[in-house]
């Protein structure tokens, strides 16, 4: 079952919606496929070795740089929740144990953030 089946599913259009990917999904043929599903493609671009001036600004034109930050900050989080090894490698039995230390971890990762700001 695909992204766009389960949203059918659920009942969300996802009409126009941005999805984003690496540098190493950019080709043709992903652009055509997630365009085929209505979504809107925002892959960072790879030159591929490419010399030709005008290719490299089309390839930045179409690139939407404002959306791609927002999913380095989403990245980023789940990066931040890897530096727990309770959480990478799931030692519990019980979801809400796992949740209480989800809670933990994420309370930590704020924590370090705000005595940063000072």
């Amino acid at each position: 079952m695909n992204l766009v089946e389960i949203a059918d599913l659920l009942g969300l259009d996802l009409t126009d919606t941005a999805l984003t990917l690496d540098s190493g999904f950019d080709s043709q043929p992903n652009r055509r496929m997630i365009s085929r599903y209505g979504l809107r493609p925002v892959i960072k671009p790879n030159p591929r070795n490419t010399k030709d001036e005008q290719k490299l600004r089309a390839l930045q034109d179409n690139f939407d740089e404002q959306t791609y930050r927002e999913r380095y900050k989403i990245e980023r989080c789940f990066a931040w929740e890897d530096v727990y090894r309770k959480l990478v490698i799931r030692y519990e039995r019980l979801q809400a144990t796992h949740l209480g230390f989800k809670c933990l971890a994420y309370s930590m990762i704020n924590l370090r953030w705000f005595i940063g700001k000072n």
